[in-house]
């Protein structure tokens, strides 16, 4: 069953040299603004690393503003779910997604799907936006268990809208504040078929060798 972020209005998307700019300034700029962070705010961002072949990417989690989604993700990362699972999708100027399929393209089990937390993220100031990782879901809004997608764009027709099938959005629970350039390097890689997939796979499948809780700051 598909679990992807509808690509419509991709088209807008950053020219490839602007994307690649600000996956590089990203990064530099969350550092700046955790220094004026308080620290109550940064001792509830539990942290999770993502260790791929292509090289490590960290994921700051926000359970005070999606406590359902950080919870059901850091659930899976305990499980060991994530561990040999790969980026399947991967798509320049829009988003690298993955936490679904093994490199023999085989569906992992997941528990139960959980409430779609979009309309809180959004009003807690989260947004589809280069650098933030959303839940991946089927069309129905409350169908998502344990993929999602890294934002390598500002896709903000991905933003919560209106409680509608089309209108739900995707819930961000979270940014990488490592790792962007990883990111980027899997966008470099030609995509096409692969396995039940008739586009976007990389021909070099982006495997998350394992996944980390790397505690609270």
């Amino acid at each position: 069953m598909s679990r992807n972020p509808t690509s419509a209005g991709a088209a807008d998307a950053l020219p490839r040299w602007q994307t690649r700019l600000a996956l590089f300034l990203v990064p530099l700029l969350l550092a700046a603004a955790s220094l004026f962070a308080s620290p109550a705010a940064l001792a509830q961002a539990p942290r999770v690393e993502l260790q791929t072949n292509f090289g490590s990417i960290v994921i700051e989690l926000y359970p005070d503003r999606a406590p359902d989604t950080v919870a059901n993700f850091l659930q899976y990362v305990k499980e060991g779910h994530y561990d040999g699972t790969v980026f399947h999708r991967v798509i320049r100027g829009f988003m690298a997604q993955g936490g679904g399929f093994t490199a023999e393209f085989k569906e992992k089990p997941t528990r139960e799907p959980i409430k779609n937390e979009a309309e809180r993220t959004l009003k807690s100031g989260l947004r589809n936006e280069i650098g933030t990782v959303a839940m991946a879901r089927t069309r129905d809004p409350h169908s998502a268990t344990a993929q999602f997608f890294i934002n390598v764009a500002r896709n903000d027709f991905l933003d919560f809208r209106e409680r509608t099938v089309i209108g739900y959005g995707y819930a961000v629970f979270g940014r990488v504040i490592k790792g962007l350039e990883v990111v980027d390097q899997m966008l470099q890689v030609p995509t096409g078929t692969g396995g039940p997939f008739k586009t976007d796979v990389p021909s070099k499948l982006p495997i998350i060798e394992k996944a980390v809780i790397l505690g609270r700051r």
